[in-house]
């Protein structure tokens, strides 16, 4: 199984309304990007400086599984919108 984990920064004009989109955005990609076998979207609450805004937790099958996510045309939305709104991400992969 992979996990691929994703924190989000976002810029702070409208970032409320703009979490909120991406959380939909990305809720929405569950059962449409069949390689996809869980996620969950945290938005953060945490006052820390370090603190990021918003997390997905993915799982895959395995490697190929996380290529077709990231190139399967519902996920580039997501990616695009998100790209338009957060000015810092964060990325790890593991195999579990």
């Amino acid at each position: 199984m992979i996990v691929h984990i994703v924190m989000f920064k976002f810029d702070d004009n409208s970032k409320k309304e703009n979490i909120l989109k991406a959380k939909e955005m990305l809720n929405f990609l569950m059962g449409k990007v069949p390689s996809l076998q869980s996620m969950e979207v945290g938005e953060n609450f945490c006052d820390e400086d370090r603190a990021m805004d918003l997390s997905i937790i993915t799982t895959f099958k395995d490697k190929n599984g996380l290529n077709e996510y990231a190139t399967h045309p519902v996920h580039l939305k997501v990616v695009e919108f998100i790209k338009e709104v957060a000015i810092l991400s964060k990325v790890v992969d593991y195999q579990k």
